[in-house]
């Protein structure tokens, strides 16, 4: 194993670059990173939308959001790559393709993070804004969102940890991720699929865990936060 990782961890790190395209780990963090900022704002639109009180905006966006949480990642990448080209007549490479397809499954299900993170912000914070003279949409801006964003930390990391292990799909497509990178490695030696495969999986593992542990720390220290914050309840007077 310690052979293998000196004579490919370069290749296993960034692919060909710089005499090509970046690949291997390198490509598997910029498109998990790339493809959670992306989605994020676009989640946080949907999720306003889902508890929006105007039907016109809230029941369009639920049909979009379930629809894609009710399809397999693999079905949206297909679509991306294979039925958009035939539509717009536009060939996007393999890159645009697996980035647009995780953007939109990943906009779907932080558009549910965002709607239960303002479903657990008291509903006195909006009122008590509405009858300061805020608007619906400034009360949200200002007032709940800030409150719910606070809230919703550790499953934004724990969503951008499941990007990571979704990221391994564009195998499918010739996406030269890491997983990819790992298969080319394992047909040049053959005879070591135990080591090159443990390796990837040991790879994948320690990313996602530190990531899990990041957001164990974030759980707790919002924890000890509201712990230690001062009740709102006022203290009986005393004589």
């Amino acid at each position: 194993m310690l052979e293998l990782i000196d004579t490919y961890w370069l290749y296993f790190l960034v692919g060909q670059y710089p005499n090509g395209p970046l690949g291997g780990l390198a490509l598997t963090l910029v498109l998990a990173a790339g493809a959670l900022l992306l989605a994020l704002p676009l989640g946080v639109l949907f999720g306003l939308a889902r508890v929006s009180p105007w039907r016109a905006v809230r029941w369009p966006v639920t049909a979009v959001v379930y629809g894609v949480r009710g399809t397999p990642l693999l079905m949206v990448i297909f679509w991306a790559y294979f039925f958009l080209p035939s539509v717009t007549g536009v060939k996007t490479g393999q890159f645009t393709t697996m980035l647009l397809a995780l953007v939109i499954f990943n906009a779907a299900y932080l558009a549910e993070i965002v709607r239960a993170g303002i479903l657990g912000v008291p509903r006195g914070q909006l009122e008590c804004a509405r009858a300061l003279g805020l608007s619906y949409p400034r009360a949200m801006r200002r007032v709940v969102l800030p409150q719910a964003l606070r809230s919703m930390l550790p499953s934004l990391v724990n969503q951008f940890v499941s990007t990571i292990k979704e990221t391994s799909l564009g195998y499918i497509i010739g996406l030269t991720e890491v997983s990819f990178i790992a298969t080319q490695i394992n047909t040049q030696v053959f005879t070591r699929p135990a080591e090159v495969f443990g390796i990837l999986g040991f790879t994948y593992f320690v990313l996602c865990f530190g990531l899990s542990r990041l957001a164990y720390g974030l759980e707790r220290r919002l924890a000890r936060r509201s712990a230690s914050a001062p009740s709102s309840t006022p203290k009986p007077l005393t004589t």
